[in-house]
């Protein structure tokens, strides 16, 4: 019963770690990345500054308020609240609102919205241009792992296809059919295999550590991914014309929305800089009052005389009594400021100039990638189905090879050269059928097509 109770929890062990990794497929690690990739994030508060620029831009146009207070203590010769200089020791407090509002200032303030609104979206561009090189990163990464997990398979289904050819072989070496050393020359070729096996399995386990840390990943030993159903690849599929796809890319890549947006935003600020040349007006207003400890209380007697009530004033009565107001306009006219207007008006001239040239060059470079990526995908197409008739072709020269090394025609020197042929054949299929998937990935990305497999 105790042997049994064990056996179950074993099992039960076994079985709950099987379950608790999980495999990560295409989308969640392109959303995990989105999520948690740290310059991603440096990217995306870049445009949180931009956001705060332009906030703080539209509170620009509104009037401002300030209040002011003070408390003084005089010694000495001072003014009076009579507007006399006395000798004496005093404390006096202060109390003051101000605002100001600009109505009119060749609308410099409202473009300056303008503006910084167009590089608010530029910045957001940036964050989706970040956001779509960051999944095509992964995608890369994605499929190199599935790449050395079919590398692997094949390096070991070709180390049991020469440990069942050693146990042939020891049968006939045992009847005498073959030498002794052919079958030393197969458990040679069988060690050499089990190295490529490791290998192979050491150069996945790096592939998956390398996604995992592009991932940002804490847990790096129990990560894993899905193996998908990878779209059929076929001689007929057609590639897009690249003239098409940079035309159709134009309207939708963030880079290109990105460079449209700083080049309108270089006009904004070449308005901005003539606006400079106008007239400021402004409208202020202000209230003020102030407080005098010890100040009396003053009133009339019946002969008109002036005689004091109380030694001190109230505070409330005093704020009264020393109130002021102020309501006014100003008019600033811009004549000579040194050439700056000038200035400021030639660098914003120079400023739409570089934004074109920047948004010509991005155009450039749009258009080089896509034609490089039309040419990767074609090749990697024809590498692709020459491959595969190269491993057809591999194929049946190795059964032959076998076939004739069986009834001992071949030695096998000659045996383990096919095989390694074969190998090598199929290694070269698979990393031309990994390329081929990706070059025609990249290209459906510039064409406008989410990435998945």
């Amino acid at each position: 019963m105790k042997k049994i109770l064990l056996l179950v929890l074993a099992f039960a062990f076994s079985f709950s770690g099987i379950y608790a990794q999980e495999l990560w497929n295409l989308e969640k690690c392109i959303t995990h990345a989105k999520e948690h990739n740290i310059n991603l994030k440096l990217q995306k508060l870049d445009a949180d500054v931009q956001a705060n620029n332009t906030r703080q831009s539209k509170l620009d146009l509104l009037p401002d308020l300030n209040g002011n207070t003070g408390y003084n203590f005089n010694y000495g010769r001072s003014l009076s609240a009579d507007n006399t200089y006395v000798n004496e020791n005093s404390q006096t407090g202060s109390l003051g609102l101000s605002s100001r509002v600009t109505l009119f200032s060749g609308f410099q303030k409202w473009n300056s919205v303008k503006q910084n609104e167009l590089d608010l979206k530029a910045n957001l561009q940036d964050v989706e241009k970040a956001k779509e090189d960051l999944a095509l990163n992964i995608t890369s990464y994605y499929l190199d792992i599935l790449f050395k997990k079919e590398l692997l398979q094949v390096a070991q289904e070709q180390l049991k296809v020469t440990e069942l050819q050693i146990k042939r072989t020891e049968v006939l070496v045992e009847a005498g059919t073959l030498p002794k050393g052919t079958l030393m020359e197969q458990k040679a070729q069988a060690a050499r295999e089990d190295l490529a096996v490791v290998n192979a399995q050491n150069s996945l386990d790096i592939a998956l550590l390398d996604l995992a840390q592009l991932l940002d990943l804490e847990d790096t030993k129990n990560f894993d991914i899905q193996t998908p159903e990878l779209p059929v690849l076929n001689a007929t599929k057609s590639m897009v014309d690249p003239e098409s796809v940079f035309i159709n890319a134009l309207t939708f890549r963030p880079e290109m929305k990105a460079a449209q947006y700083r080049l309108e935003s270089s006009e904004k600020g070449l308005i901005i800089a003539k606006g400079q040349r106008t007239p400021t007006l402004s409208m202020s207003g202000s209230w003020n009052s102030g407080y005098r400890r010890n100040q009396p209380e003053y009133g009339f007697a019946t002969d008109g005389s002036p005689i004091i009530i109380r030694k001190e004033m109230k505070l409330n009565d005093q704020l009264r009594l020393f109130e002021s107001k102020s309501f006014g306009f100003n008019l600033s006219i811009p004549i000579f400021n040194g050439g700056s207007v000038n200035r400021n008006i030639s660098n914003a001239k120079v400023n739409i100039d570089r934004s074109k040239l920047n948004m010509e060059n991005s155009k450039n470079a749009l258009r080089k990638d896509i034609q490089q990526a039309h040419a990767n995908a074609k090749a990697a197409m024809k590498k692709f189905f020459s491959s595969e008739t190269a491993v057809s072709s591999t194929e049946e020269a190795f059964r032959y090879t076998e076939e004739k090394f069986n009834l001992g025609l071949v030695n096998s020197v000659d045996y383990n050269q096919e095989k390694n042929n074969l190998f090598k054949s199929k290694s070269d299929l698979l990393q031309a059928k990994y390329e081929y998937i990706f070059r025609t990935k990249i290209l459906d990305f510039y064409n406008g097509i989410e990435i998945n497999l």
